[in-house]
């Protein structure tokens, strides 16, 4: 078993600028907390593509206004790789068994059927 495989990279960095990680319970508080603020990089980032596009598009565009933008585009492809790099930490290798999902229960209506 591949202990490093189990530690989750999580989205922060420590106050020393090393990376952090997490082991332990997978749907836990700090596991939300994670999961929360990847998939608000991940939308930040995917509006920043779409105003860098805009930009990019204009021919008016100043330099000064240019340099914020690679600025910003550079640290938020820093935030996508680390998601990247931490989620695919955590997909099972090729010898390793996929544990069973749990099978879904169906739904209680709405309303009660007449």
């Amino acid at each position: 078993m591949n202990t490093a495989r189990h530690a989750r990279l999580l989205p922060w960095k420590g106050e020393d600028g090393k990376p952090c990680y997490l082991s332990g319970e997978p749907n836990g508080y700090l596991t939300r907390v994670a999961d929360s603020i990847e998939n608000v990089q991940l939308g930040m980032a995917r509006d920043l593509l779409a105003h860098a596009d805009d930009l990019l598009s204009s021919p008016k565009a100043l330099a000064g206004e240019l340099h914020y933008l690679a600025a910003r585009l550079t640290e938020s492809l820093g935030q996508v790789l680390r998601v990247a790099e931490s989620r695919g930490a955590r997909l099972p290798g090729p010898d390793e068994e996929v544990p069973d999902e749990e099978e879904e229960e169906e739904p209680c209506p709405r309303w009660p059927a007449k």
